[in-house]
């Protein structure tokens, strides 16, 4: 199910990007569309940086988003209903989360802010801080796994029990929950990435947005 995804994805993309028009056709107009809606969105969470991690959380919106829905047609499965599939897009997640933040401000000021802001509480801080990262793709995967996992064995019991019909109310429910779990899945991705972007401001290494103001 997962190739079927990737197919849906990249045949598309290939052929709508191969000969693009000064006016465009329906294609490449949709296409337009997504790339700008998220090109925006990205903007209004990181600023102009946050232009240059449109294929990052593009992909990954559009994988999450056809993958969930993906379950809801006869006969196929959703691939984020597999525990494998959402650990895989956390992950990404997580290690480039970290990668960026090395890349935007060193590797020595990237890592102290895991210290905290006064030298002596590392000891407790580093311990916290680590944790919590590391929960990060935890919770991630294991959220997005159990509300698909959940919203597709109801469908699938649903429709063995009752006719075609009785089941349509829960999926539009569905629908509408797969749209809201790919949402927060990329929300909650981008408020990693810009987090990881930004310098300790107690340390005076930037000036503060606020105080910028």
């Amino acid at each position: 199910m997962t190739w079927v995804v990737m197919i849906v994805l990249i045949v598309p993309a290939f052929l709508l990007t191969r000969r693009l028009k000064g006016i465009p056709g329906l294609g490449q107009n949709i296409l337009e569309f997504l790339v700008e809606t998220l090109q925006g969105f990205l903007e209004a969470m990181m600023g102009p940086k946050g232009k240059r991690y449109l294929p990052l959380i593009g992909t990954l919106v559009l994988f999450i988003l056809l993958s969930n829905l993906l379950g809801l047609i006869p006969g196929f499965h959703s691939p984020t209903n597999n525990l494998n599939t959402t650990v895989a897009c956390a992950l990404v997640v997580f290690f480039s989360t970290h990668l960026i933040g090395i890349k935007e401000q060193g590797f020595r000021q990237y890592l102290k802010h895991f210290t905290g802001p006064i030298w002596w509480l590392a000891p407790i801080m580093v311990p916290v801080e680590v944790i919590g990262h590391l929960a990060r793709p935890v919770s991630l995967s294991i959220r997005l796994f159990g509300n698909i996992f959940g919203e597709d064995t109801v469908l699938l019991i649903l429709l063995s029990l009752v006719p075609l019909l009785i089941p349509l109310p829960m999926m539009f429910l569905a629908l509408f929950t797969s749209v809201v779990q790919t949402f927060i899945f990329v929300m909650l991705s981008t408020i990693y990435i810009a987090g990881a972007q930004e310098a300790d401001y107690r340390e005076g290494t930037v000036p503060s947005p606020e105080r910028k103001e």
